[in-house]
């Protein structure tokens, strides 16, 4: 004769089931709709341009005039391609008037970074022209 063994199984709890697998689709569904944000930070560099300031002017003795009527032509700063040059003051038999207040420039940007400004000045000009504006601008 056979004998069969049976072993009681718990009883189904449907309820419990449902809830089992509902959870474990939403855990599923709401892992895979997380969403990271992605940052993405721009560092903007700004260079500031180099810009060949104008030295203080050098104090000059003047002396007294070679001759009644010559007037004094004061010394100043003159751009010399690569650096500021000093021009000493002299006597002229000309009329000389002051020299004009700076011009008021708006520097644009450099065209590279190699570039750099060298700020407008007046020059003493001795073939009657006198006093004349040299704009500033970028030089290499």
């Amino acid at each position: 004769m056979s004998m069969k063994i049976s072993v009681p199984l718990a009883p189904a709890r449907p309820a419990t089931a449902l809830m089992s697998i509902i959870g474990l689709v939403t855990t599923l569904a709401i892992t895979g709709c997380a969403t990271h944000e992605r940052v993405v930070v721009r560092e903007q560099v700004v260079v500031q341009p180099t810009i060949m300031r104008v030295p203080a002017p050098i104090h000059e003795e003047r002396g007294a005039p070679p001759t009644v009527g010559w007037n004094w032509v004061p010394g100043h700063w003159k751009w010399e391609g690569h650096d500021w040059a000093w021009v000493h003051g002299k006597w002229v038999p000309d009329l000389v008037p002051p020299m004009p207040a700076i011009v008021v420039e708006t520097v644009s940007p450099p065209p590279s970074p190699a570039h750099y400004w060298v700020p407008g000045h007046w020059v003493w000009r001795h073939d009657g022209a006198g006093w004349v504006w040299m704009p500033g601008r970028w030089l290499r």
